[in-house]
């Protein structure tokens, strides 16, 4: 059995994980959800960049006794896994990027102002957490959600600080991880929705095709909550790629 780290989306924290973390200890691994710096009353990193974060990341896995894990990372949290794995690949013993992408926006400058001006703006209008998420989590789920996973999703995004969000937010406008897909030498799942329009399917369909060895699953009616929106056929398809790889 392995340890599994769960990465949360940049509306989410450690909670996202609810439905998960028991489920997976219930099998026999270690389970941990983590709270990305300046969520969940973690001290934040400066700068809040890739590297501070991943830094923070590799310091919890040591933590935990230092050995490989799973990282099982959602929409944000995919992509601070891909970044730890091309810092510290000795500390990853397999990968599952769900509802993610390997580049923020394709590399596109106008689609990065228009995603902070979007997602920004209600704030500096004068909007709280709790505003915004129940305006933007209910656009982000799928055609077959339950209802108390958006729920759920809403409350999360709720309590995250205004100022953690503002700082993630731009952290997310710097990833880009595409050149070293090809490079990535453990097994890797990629887990996408039907209906997610934030990362499309064919993005990380593509992104499997790039890494050698990936599998790709299609969670039908799935929107881009995920593991929110749709725990147990995510729970079913993880549970499955640990089993095969004998994770």
């Amino acid at each position: 059995m392995s340890t599994l780290l769960f990465l949360h989306g940049v509306g989410g924290g450690r909670g996202a994980w609810d439905r998960q973390v028991p489920y997976f200890s219930a099998l026999g691994h270690r389970a941990h959800a983590w709270d990305q710096p300046g969520y969940g009353g973690t001290p934040v990193v400066e700068p809040y960049d890739l590297e501070q974060v991943a830094g923070a990341l590799r310091r919890l896995i040591e933590s935990l006794g230092g050995e490989p894990v799973v990282l099982v990372g959602h929409s944000m949290g995919g992509m601070v896994a891909q970044e730890a794995y091309s810092r510290f690949p000795q500390l990853v013993k397999a990968l599952v990027l769900g509802f993610t992408s390997a580049s923020f926006g394709g590399g596109s400058r106008e689609f990065v102002d228009k995603f902070i001006a979007a997602r920004i703006a209600p704030l500096d209008t004068g909007q709280d957490m709790a505003q915004i998420a129940a305006r933007l989590m209910p656009t982000m789920r799928g055609t077959r959600s339950l209802a108390e996973g958006l729920a759920h999703a809403e409350r999360i995004m709720s309590g995250i600080p205004p100022a953690t969000y503002r700082k993630a937010v731009h952290l997310l406008t710097t990833f880009d991880r595409r050149a070293q897909l090809s490079g990535i030498r453990v097994p890797t799942l990629l887990l996408a929705g039907s209906d997610d329009r934030t990362a499309p399917a064919s993005v990380l369909e593509r992104m499997a095709q790039k890494i050698p060895g990936a599998e790709y699953v299609l969670l039908h009616g799935c929107g881009h909550l995920g593991p929110m929106d749709q725990p147990d056929p995510f729970n079913e398809a993880l549970a499955q790629f640990l089993e095969r790889h004998m994770l």
